[in-house]
């Protein structure tokens, strides 16, 4: 009898806590995933849509104007700011101050202007502020505790991520690593998981397409190709810290210079349609996956400067005030230099693409192990080692840059260990 009162007694005292916060969270993720996959998928198709009218009918870039007016008005009434975004969601995660629900339907409206019009964006800004606006309305109504729910807004940016771009593996990963530079938040993880795993099930059950490359030229690490790509990493890191630098410098002088919002959007879409039209080409409005696609599978490049193009294209779009994100432009900008750059350092361009697009991505979110996983989910597992190497040279190289203001850093990625660790919090 004492036996098994001795077993009971350390059950309530080891195990029963973990079991709980299990059965809490295949609950709550598994609610998470289901909302916001439903939601990530009708995003998915409604972008999808407005990139084909676009495509279809070219003179809707002349109505960007109207767009980005019926954006600012819209934000405005509901009291918005367009200037933080994805910030505001990364901040709710950090300190608990729940990003509004009313961000989701606002961001999905803008998002589709832009992407309808002609702006440059992609995608990810969006899911990320969907799913930390649905994960904490959610947290806060299975009333969860403020831990707890500050969690749930990690589950649900990565399951709209998931849903988005059928990466679930990454996007569990993004959202515990994005949050603060030289953390991962690992009790973070079951639930970003669960909600990651269903969204995506949900996502594909109602017709979405997950993102994948078949890389050309795709190989394993060796001697003669390890130098080169740590040559390609190095070009990277500097060009994340370009396209940083980009977009904060024409946030920063759009707000300073013209104050009035109205004003500034519209001078940010005269400057988009004069831009288009300089270049004589479409390719670099909207996301532009169809030149990353090229880029990957073919090795084809639209032009030499594709990436400079699309890098200050994006740059003004979001600055002006368009709604979208910086992850897919990075992809363009990365694989386009990768397939500029490859064939000089000798490595095939699609090869060189795919690694481009990893390192690029990691070097302006300052998360390795996510970009590595992302290789993997695009473009398959046989140059995994190839994507370690330029990932650690392209993080390193990177400095403290970030396309995320409100992205925290503990110590610097020059000292290992950090000198404090956080013991209750993201990074405070």
């Amino acid at each position: 009898m004492r036996v098994k009162e001795r077993l009971l007694r350390q059950w309530e005292l080891g195990l029963e806590p973990y079991s709980k916060t299990f059965l809490m969270w295949l609950v709550c993720a598994g609610i998470a995933g289901v909302a916001c996959g439903a939601v990530g998928a009708a995003f998915f198709h409604l972008v999808r849509w407005a990139t084909g009218m676009r495509q279809a009918n070219p003179w809707l870039l002349y109505l960007l104007p109207v767009g980005g007016l019926v954006i600012v008005f819209v934000y405005r009434a509901c009291r918005m700011g367009t200037e933080r975004g994805t910030n505001a969601v990364l901040e709710s995660a950090q300190q608990g101050r729940r990003a509004p629900l009313r961000l989701t339907p606002l961001i999905i409206m803008a998002t589709f202007i832009t992407h309808l019009l002609g702006g440059s964006a992609g995608r990810e800004g969006a899911a990320l502020q969907i799913g930390g606006s649905m994960g904490g309305w959610l947290g806060e109504k299975l009333r969860l505790d403020s831990r707890s729910q500050r969690v749930m807004v990690l589950a649900g940016m990565s399951a709209v991520f998931s849903a988005l771009f059928g990466t679930p593996l990454t996007a569990a990963v993004f959202s515990i690593e994005v949050i603060c530079v030289g953390v991962v938040y690992h009790s973070a993880l079951l639930p970003c998981a669960l909600a990651s795993l269903v969204s995506y099930g949900t996502a594909v059950a109602l017709g979405t397409v997950p993102e994948h490359f078949a890389v050309r030229g795709a190989a394993a690490l060796s001697f003669d190709n390890s130098w080169r790509a740590l040559l390609l990493g190095v070009g990277c890191g500097a060009l994340g810290i370009l396209f940083c630098v980009a977009m904060h410098t024409a946030s920063h002088l759009y707000q300073t210079k013209l104050k009035n919002q109205y004003l500034r959007i519209l001078v940010g879409s005269a400057l988009i349609i004069l831009f288009t039209l300089a270049v004589g080409s479409r390719a670099y409005n909207g996301a532009g996956m169809d030149v990353v696609e090229a880029a990957i599978t073919e090795g084809q490049l639209v032009h030499p400067a594709a990436f400079l193009f699309k890098l200050i294209l994006t740059a003004i779009t979001l600055g002006c005030g368009f709604r979208g994100g910086e992850i897919v432009p990075t992809f363009f900008v990365g694989s386009t230099f990768g397939c500029l750059v490859g064939p000089l350092l000798g490595l095939d361009p699609g090869l060189a693409a795919a690694l481009a697009l990893v390192a690029t991505f990691c070097a302006v979110t300052n998360c390795p192990i996510a970009s590595i996983l992302l290789g993997v989910e695009l473009f398959g597992a046989e140059p995994l080692l190839l994507y370690l190497l330029v990932c650690a040279v392209s993080y390193l190289l990177s400095g403290n840059y970030s396309l995320y203001s409100s992205q925290m850093t503990l110590g610097s990625k020059l000292t290992n260990p950090p000198p404090e660790m956080p013991v209750d919090s993201f990074c405070h």
